[in-house]
């Protein structure tokens, strides 16, 4: 799951109301889990993610494009058919990829 929004439109929900309506349709469609990730540098997205329930995963560093810059993602994720797991594709792709202290399953 990913989104993008203009900053002047930020804080008001926008993203977080829109995100519970994919997050339903998930739900009906019978998906099993949901991931998202968002730049360590944008914690709102994070706050996002952890309103919708979201758990923090782990973080791994990609050579993002299509800036071409090096940035540190936060992976977290939704388990909808109540069985826990951890996506580890990214943590299996990116050689840079470590557990942040503080942020896992409260």
């Amino acid at each position: 799951m990913g989104y993008g929004l203009l900053k002047e439109f930020w804080g008001r929900g926008i993203v977080t109301e829109a995100a519970r309506a994919v997050v339903e349709q998930a739900r009906q469609e019978g998906l099993p889990y949901l991931t998202a990730t968002h730049d360590r540098e944008n914690p709102g997205s994070g706050g996002v993610m952890r309103k919708l329930g979201m758990v923090y995963q782990y973080s791994y560093e990609e050579q993002w494009q299509p800036k071409d810059i090096q940035v540190v993602f936060r992976l977290y994720q939704m388990d909808l058919d109540g069985q826990e797991r951890s996506y580890r594709g990214y943590w299996e792709r990116y050689p840079v990829h470590f557990v942040e202290p503080g942020l896992g399953k409260e």
